[in-house]
């Protein structure tokens, strides 16, 4: 290899590169202790990007379709009113759905937890009974069975002998509880304007991103980085606009098929599901462990049709409003959504379920289009595909 400037470069380019990978293994506590306080430092931020990019899918629906185009062309403070109409419509817009949800939910859910201890009192005898006929033989079980019991007021006893004997451990976590809860507005306060600056000014900092790049980065490598940029943010907003949708699919079929089954807590349970739903396939099984519990405090056997009832809608809702919605959404085959959500559950647990259906769906257009133009360059045609293997 001649040595030439060019190469002299290269060659140093490579020396350093080498010798920051064998610093950060020698002191990666130090390198894991720095990452951490750069991510608290721009925890913020990253945060109103997320905000940004959740508010961007109503935001734009907004904009773009309810505010015709050519309102915008004819009246000239229609155009300038558009875009921060929109954005105050969509927090209006996500506060309600917030603030119904906690409305509709946190009443029914205050008195079942009130009426919880009574309802534990009133079904342990139950239990009992049921043992004695199930289990009237076996004197071991019916031992263990007779021993169960309630007491409400020990449990009001231990939790105020707790409470006295760690006052002072209170009154420390409370004051750090309040620390922790004025710095938690504070950094959603910074980021929700941040986010709200975003998006008012997404196209400005679009151009600045794109000049930046083009500064620094080769053409060709510029334009490929923002056509997969360009084509990460259509999947990841498709995807939540699926998500979103099959989740109200699924928690409207529980509302409606429990209030013709008469269950009891329709309303709550639906929301919960429609809720927990937004974890990938296995998130409304969350809902119904606890939707099933609650139910069962009530009335057993109707509890046991509930679980049912959940499988049956589950099976059309995995099977066939699933795998369409979100995974049409993301232009992902089925079989590939299911992997996604196993690989990113077991890396990332809940958030890993979230993220990874639309980054596999970004990693899969990008290798079919390289598959395609490789069969292009090769001449390599679907036809001689199909008929290789006969």
């Amino acid at each position: 290899m001649e040595l030439n400037n060019e190469n002299m470069k290269k060659i140093r380019h490579l020396i350093v590169f080498t010798a920051l990978i064998i610093l950060c293994f020698w002191k990666y506590e130090m390198v894991i202790q720095a990452v951490k306080f750069v991510i608290s430092v721009l925890f913020p931020f990253i945060l109103g990007g997320a905000i940004a990019f959740v508010f961007n899918v109503p935001m734009h629906f907004i904009e773009n379709r309810l505010i015709q185009e050519k309102w915008k062309e004819k009246y000239k403070a229609v155009r300038k009113l558009a875009r921060p109409v929109s954005l105050i419509l969509t927090i209006i817009f996500v506060i309600g759905i917030v603030g119904g949800v906690l409305f509709g939910v946190l009443p029914q859910l205050t008195g079942t937890i009130a009426k919880l201890g009574a309802s534990i009192q009133a079904f342990i005898p139950k239990v009992q009974e049921w043992a004695d006929n199930w289990f009237h033989n076996n004197k071991e079980v019916m031992a263990y069975f007779n021993q169960l019991e309630f007491n409400w007021q020990k449990v009001i006893e231990v939790a105020v002998d707790w409470v006295s004997n760690g006052a002072g451990n209170i009154v420390e976590s409370g004051v750090t509880a309040a620390m922790s809860i004025v710095s938690g507005f504070t950094t959603f306060f910074i980021a929700f304007v941040f986010a709200c600056y975003i998006l008012l000014q997404k196209e400005k900092l679009s151009v600045q991103a794109k000049k930046v790049l083009f500064a620094f980065v080769e053409k060709g490598k510029a334009e490929a980085v923002i056509e997969v940029c360009s084509l990460t943010y259509r999947t990841f907003s498709n995807f939540l606009t699926g998500q979103c949708v099959e989740a109200v699919i699924l928690g409207t079929m529980f509302v409606i098929a429990m209030s013709i089954f008469k269950m009891p807590y329709a309303w709550l349970i639906g929301i919960l599901i429609a809720f927990t739903a937004l974890i990938p396939i296995f998130g409304a099984f969350i809902g119904c462990a606890i939707g099933a519990f609650l139910i069962f405090m009530i009335n057993p056997i109707q509890a046991f049709w509930f679980i049912v009832l959940f499988l049956v809608l589950q099976q059309i809702e995995g099977n066939l409003i699933y795998p369409h919605v979100v995974g049409n959404s993301v232009g992902l085959p089925s079989i590939w959504v299911l992997a996604a959500v196993s690989i990113g559950g077991s890396l990332m647990g809940i958030v890993g379920m979230l993220i990874f259906i639309p980054i596999v769906s970004v990693l899969y257009a990008l290798f079919r289009e390289v598959v395609y133009l490789k069969l292009k360059k090769n001449n390599i045609k679907m036809k001689d595909i199909q008929q290789s293997g006969k």
